[in-house]
């Protein structure tokens, strides 16, 4: 059975600490991307349900802080995910949320989604993003400050 054409509007979540340590998850399907949680919008679903599903579903972690940061960046989509999305479509839009923890913690990684995870300093983290949009994100938050 093949799978329906991802929806070109995904979520990008930031997890971090108040002293602004950064969560990477090492992607399954490209060894050595690191980046932060993602994922694409399912039909009837708010941008919020669509990060609280995905932050869930790749960490195990629930979301009551979840915080949106009122941003999104258009990217071209890598070549290596275009057959994921519907012939013709070049870019996707990303919405940008965060996630406060109070201290780093092990997380539940999704089997076959992720092989290892890091929390590292937000300068080196936003440095070990492949995507130059989730690099992006985090520097604002380095630049910034946490957000409520």
């Amino acid at each position: 059975m093949k799978k329906p054409f991802k929806v070109p509007v995904s979520v990008l979540v930031v997890i971090y600490t108040p002293d602004r340590q950064v969560l990477l998850l090492e992607r399954a399907d490209h060894p050595g991307w690191w980046q932060s949680v993602t994922g694409s919008q399912e039909a009837g679903e708010t941008l919020r349900e669509t990060a609280c599903r995905e932050l869930q579903e790749e960490t195990g972690l629930t979301a009551p802080g979840l915080a949106d940061w009122h941003y999104y960046t258009d990217y071209e989509i890598f070549a290596c995910y275009q057959h994921r999305y519907a012939p013709g479509t070049t870019h996707n839009r990303e919405h940008v949320f965060g996630l406060e923890l109070a201290e780093p913690v092990t997380v539940r990684l999704a089997p076959g989604e992720h092989l290892a995870q890091r929390w590292l300093p937000w300068s080196e983290a936003a440095e070990a993003c492949f995507s130059s949009s989730n690099a992006a994100a985090i520097r604002r938050l380095g630049a910034v400050g946490a957000r409520s």
